[in-house]
C-alpha cells in the first residue's frame, strides 16, 4: 500500500478529464499518482457518490481535486475514509445543506449564467431533462480567457453539459470540516465570481493561494501552480 496520497483529479461542468493534462503531467513528474476518471455530471448526489465510489477502491489514502462543480463534488465524497485532504481548483465550496443555487445567489451572478445554451436528454420512463452549456461563441471570455484562441475553439467545441438539476441539489455533507483543504481562487474567472471561490474557501478554513489573471480554465492556462498547489496538499497528508 502507497503511503504517497494519490491525487484523484474531479473536472467540472462544460469540460472532461483532459483538461487536467498538464497537472498530471506536473504530478506524475514529481511521482505523485494520478487517477482523473470522467464526471457524469448528472446531479449533486449521484456525480459525488461515483467519486466516493473511485477513491474508496483506491490503495492508501487519496487527496481529492475538485474543480468548478468538481469541488461540490469532493465536498462530499470527501467523507469517504481514505480520503485524507481536499484541493479546491476555481470551484465551489459548499456547506452541508446548501446548493449551488444558493451559494451563488449571495454574489452578483457571473457572466455564464445569461449565455447558457438548453439542451435535453432522455431519462427512461420520465419527461426528458435539461442540460446546459456555454454558448460557443462566448465560451472563450467566460472559460478560458487565458487560453490561447485555437485552443479555446476546440474545448468550446468538446465541452460536457451539466445536467441543471446539479443547481438546486443540497449537499448531504462537508467533508472539509473534519479534513484539511486548500483552495485555489482564479481572481479573473468569468464563470464563477471569484467571490463565491473567496467565500467558500475562506468558510471551510483552507489554505488559499490566488493567481492574478487566471480564468475559470486555469488547470489548461496555468498548470504547474495548479500542481503546486496540490503537491503542497500530497505533502501536508502523506
Amino acid at each position: 500500500m502507497s503511503t504517497t496520497p494519490t491525487a484523484l483529479l474531479v473536472h467540472g461542468a462544460f469540460a472532461d478529464a483532459g483538461s487536467w493534462s498538464g497537472v498530471i503531467a506536473e504530478l506524475q513528474n514529481h511521482g505523485i499518482p494520478v487517477v482523473a476518471p470522467p464526471n457524469p455530471l448528472r446531479g449533486l448526489a449521484s456525480d459525488a457518490a461515483y467519486v466516493a465510489s473511485v477513491a474508496a477502491q483506491i490503495d492508501g489514502p487519496v487527496v481529492l481535486v475538485g474543480h468548478s462543480y468538481g469541488g461540490a463534488l469532493i465536498t462530499v465524497a470527501g467523507t469517504t475514509e481514505n480520503v485524507v485532504g481536499l484541493v479546491y481548483v476555481a470551484a465551489y465550496v459548499l456547506e452541508e445543506g446548501e446548493s449551488l443555487g444558493e451559494l451563488q445567489g449571495r454574489f452578483p451572478l457571473s457572466p455564464l449564467v445569461e449565455n447558457l445554451k438548453q439542451w435535453t436528454y432522455p431519462v427512461e420512463g420520465a419527461e426528458p431533462a435539461v442540460e446546459v452549456t456555454i454558448k460557443a461563441e462566448e465560451f472563450p471570455a467566460i472559460f478560458a480567457a487565458d487560453v490561447p484562441a485555437p485552443v479555446t475553439k476546440v474545448l468550446a467545441a468538446a465541452q460536457r453539459p451539466l445536467a441543471v438539476a446539479a443547481f438546486e441539489e443540497t449537499a448531504a455533507a462537508a467533508a472539509w470540516r473534519t479534513k484539511p483543504s486548500w483552495a485555489l481562487v482564479a481572481a479573473a474567472d468569468q464563470a464563477i465570481n471569484p467571490e463565491v471561490e473567496r467565500f467558500g474557501a475562506k468558510r471551510a478554513g483552507a489554505t488559499i493561494v490566488e493567481l492574478e489573471g487566471a480564468s475559470h480554465a486555469v488547470a489548461v492556462s496555468r498548470p504547474k501552480e495548479v500542481a503546486d498547489l496540490i503537491r503542497d496538499a500530497v505533502r501536508a497528508t502523506g
